[in-house]
């Protein structure tokens, strides 16, 4: 590639920790699952970091979540993670289909309108039409290409897909086997090689909006993914990855320490983390970890490119209204009434301005 060609805005994680993952393929002795790239041991390591290989911590999360995640893959049973929105099921899915397979591309989006064809496979129409069915007339979708290859499928926000869709993965869950009636003999059917699995992800809003079936529940092993619990470790991930973002933003001043604290604070207040229920009232916007880096970087964004500075706690309650108020409005008098009741409290200068800009929230 050239050095004049445009940077991704998102590598996927084996690219992005492409030397961290050839560290650990060439210092890992320990004994492998068929069909793995890494032991348990290394990709665990890979997500949870090893100081001795330069490998760094990519998740805050338990190492007994990484643990069982890993022995579920490494069965014949699919993996679901399971939490609310913004607790980094996507990104732990990602990391841990780099560590196995070393490629987390492999994925389908669940939503309303995902059919059969986007999950198992479709077919290239001027082919069929002019050779009829044939390998060569079939295009391969994540579903098939993880089957045939031996590699994790990650197949995100499953609950939005409509139940029937949903269900096509039962005979591959039990069987290791993909039917593709089109075919005639030994093509007719693909059997999922070593090294195939199944990582899922849903978020506990969504469940129920197509919740699955008993059948393909047992097919699954359920984890949750919780909020980060302590405040010194989320307000270091949310430094290091908005530290992160602005940094290929062009910006090169991270979050002043005491705006920091405020963001992070503020959010762990307004998702009702830590705090009695009667002291604040929970926002239905989902404040989540991944939206507390959201609007560091928008801070930090808006603070170098419009006043030439670093972030200021006003610039904190101008992003907070696009991240937590969204058509709510009720969200935006909760907002309110925590910049007057609580934040007020608060000692501190930046608390003080955090305070002050109230008068910025609209209406």
């Amino acid at each position: 590639m050239s050095d004049h060609s445009p940077k991704l805005q998102r590598p996927p994680a084996e690219e992005l920790y492409a030397g961290e993952l050839e560290r650990l393929r060439e210092t890992d002795k320990a004994d492998r699952p068929p069909g793995w790239s890494l032991s348990l041991q290394a990709a665990r390591s890979f997500v949870l970091g090893d100081d001795e290989l330069e490998v760094r911590s990519k998740i805050v999360c338990s190492p007994s979540l990484i643990d069982r995640c890993l022995v579920t893959l490494a069965t014949s049973r699919g993996l679901l993670l399971v939490g609310e929105p913004g607790t980094a099921k996507s990104l732990l899915s990602e990391l841990i289909a780099a560590a196995v397979s070393g490629t987390s591309t492999l994925t389908i989006q669940g939503s309303a309108a995902v059919t059969e064809d986007q999950i198992k496979y479709a077919w290239n129409y001027a082919l069929l039409v002019n050779e009829g069915p044939s390998l060569r007339a079939l295009v391969p979708a994540p579903l098939y290409l993880g089957l045939r290859d031996g590699r994790l499928v990650r197949f995100e926000e499953i609950t939005r897909c409509p139940p029937e869709v949903q269900d096509t993965l039962l005979s591959v869950l039990s069987d290791r086997v993909l039917a593709i009636p089109e075919l005639e003999g030994q093509d007719g059917m693909l059997f999922a090689r070593e090294g195939f699995n199944i990582i899922a992800t849903a978020n506990t809003r969504d469940r129920g909006v197509n919740e699955m079936s008993s059948a393909l529940k047992r097919r699954f092993n359920f984890e949750t993914v919780f909020p980060i619990a302590d405040f010194e470790r989320e307000l270091e991930l949310v430094r290091a990855e908005s530290t992160r973002l602005l940094e290929r933003s062009g910006v090169p001043r991270a979050l002043p320490d005491d705006v920091l604290e405020v963001l992070v604070a503020a959010f762990r207040d307004l998702r009702g983390q830590g705090v009695e229920e009667s002291e604040v009232d929970r926002l239905s916007t989902v404040m989540s970890t991944a939206e507390a880096v959201s609007v560091a970087h928008a801070a930090g964004v808006r603070g170098h490119f419009l006043r030439g500075g670093p972030a200021r706690p006003e610039d904190i309650v101008e992003c907070l209204v696009g991240t937590a108020v969204k058509d709510q409005a009720d969200d935006l008098k909760k907002l309110r009434r925590y910049l007057e009741q609580r934040a007020k409290r608060r000692s501190g200068e930046a608390w003080k301005a955090f305070y002050q800009a109230r008068h910025l929230l609209p209406g």
